[in-house]
């Protein structure tokens, strides 16, 4: 299940909170106006419903009255209608017989008690109102509450919009408020995004946030310890590298001297020798690569280099057929040549060492961007080593292994350092057809 953000979670709270408070009070006033208006309609009802039955009392006083006479005296207007029930026969103006009269209400007024209440007629909201007037005579008068059922109606759509509309602007409220609380941890991620890239200058103030202190303290000493550490690791690297370089040279010296009389030793001697040369060469080489990634935090120093000649110049070195750079003329990028081309060549070593040779170089300008992509033709790079291949002594298809290749493992290593330094990246991806392709983006190469 994957739980969503914590600007959605803020966002959506304050739209459910105010939603609920927007339908509470939509409710709460939804029933007292519909309370309110119901019963000032029951009181104007009852009483005209008391003036025309004091009207009809005074008609039927006199001899054999006619009741339709008296009812059509009546000013009932076009909601009200009158209905008398006399002897146990019923009286209106119209064909009214008396069936709109609800059974319990008639029970009620029989027990000689006025009595109210509310029906559907033809679904139509209306108010019947009793009265008796004498001991065989009752009022009944029907008053018709549609035109008070239309106007709750237009309140109720009119408050389920404003509920609608309150919740929205919680909602626009929420983001609001989100993008402001996130602001202290979008400058902490952009911070640590820039350490990431290797600024270890980037720092946070305390004073834009009074109280997030602690956590810009801390991040801060946390990046000055981490800075400290790098610093003395850089200075350990370089320091044994340099020390290494001495005793190094002597030996490598003396390899020399035992390769070149190789051929006066015995076989069992002569191979020894070899062997020895063999791994002083390899140990130079890390001594090498160890003292690169030492300097490696100084910044490219970007020059205008033909990137598509100096990838050709690489492949004769190594004995590949320049064929395969493209494109075939010239390209300018703005670079650093030393970086580039010692990035250029480890990628071509590490294809020819696991790869099985590198089947394609190609050079690529995107808006400004420079894109280096070198394919080969071997097995690939498996997905578990992919977040790792990158990473400092792995070597081979596994993560810190080591592999029998006679390289040092820095050379992928270096190749994200250089990567680094012209503020890119590295990364490998699958070919299609078979083989791993090495891509390194380099931003701002348009010379």
């Amino acid at each position: 299940m994957i739980r969503a953000g914590l600007r959605a979670r803020v966002v959506s709270g304050f739209a459910a909170g105010a939603l609920a408070l927007s339908s509470t009070m939509a409710f709460v006033s939804y029933e007292i106006t519909r309370h309110s208006l119901l019963a000032e309609r029951e009181d104007t009802a009852v009483r005209a419903a008391y003036y025309d039955a004091s009207v009809v009392r005074a008609g039927i006083t006199a001899v054999n009255p006619d009741l339709a006479a008296v009812l059509r005296a009546l000013d009932t207007g076009e909601n009200r209608r009158a209905l008398v029930l006399r002897n146990g026969a019923w009286y209106s103006r119209n064909a009214d017989t008396g069936e709109v009269v609800p059974a319990a209400l008639q029970e009620r007024v029989g027990e000689g008690r006025p009595a109210v209440q509310r029906i559907l007629d033809d679904g139509v909201p209306t108010l019947v109102v009793a009265l008796p007037i004498s001991a065989d005579t009752t009022f009944y008068e029907v008053d018709s509450l549609a035109e008070l059922d239309h106007t709750l109606r237009v309140l109720t759509v009119v408050l389920t919009g404003v509920a609608i509309a309150t919740a929205l602007g919680g909602a626009w409220l929420g983001a609001y408020a989100s993008r402001y609380v996130m602001r202290p941890l979008v400058r902490v991620a952009d911070a640590a995004q820039n350490i990431v890239r290797g600024g270890l200058d980037a720092r946070l103030d305390p004073a834009q946030e009074p109280d997030l202190a602690r956590l810009t303290t801390s991040f801060n000493h946390m990046v000055d310890e981490l800075s400290a550490r790098l610093e003395r690791d850089r200075r350990f690297a370089a320091d044994v590298s340099h020390e290494l370089r001495s005793p190094l040279q002597t030996l490598a010296a003396a390899a020399s001297v035992l390769t070149r009389r190789k051929d006066s030793l015995d076989d069992r001697t002569a191979t020894a020798a070899g062997l020895v040369a063999d791994e002083v060469s390899r140990f130079q080489r890390l001594v090498d690569d160890l003292l690169t990634l030492a300097r490696g935090d100084q910044p490219a120093e970007r020059t205008a280099v033909d990137v598509a000649e100096l990838a050709r110049r690489a492949c004769r070195e190594r004995g590949l057929p320049p064929g395969i750079v493209h494109p075939a003329g010239d390209l300018i990028w703005s670079v650093d040549r030393r970086r580039l081309n010692q990035l250029l060549g480890n990628l071509l070593d590490n294809a020819a060492a696991y790869g099985g040779g590198a089947t394609a170089i190609r050079l690529e300008l995107h808006g400004g961007d420079g894109r280096l992509e070198v394919d080969d033709e071997g097995p690939g790079v498996r997905p578990e080593d992919k977040p790792v291949i990158f990473d400092r002594f792995v070597r081979g298809g596994a993560a810190h292994t080591r592999g029998n290749s006679d390289g040092t493992g820095l050379g992928l290593a270096l190749v994200a350092q250089h990567a680094a330094a012209h503020d890119g990246s590295a990364s490998v991806l699958d070919r299609p057809g078979g083989g791993a392709r090495f891509r390194v983006d380099l931003p701002g190469c348009a010379s």
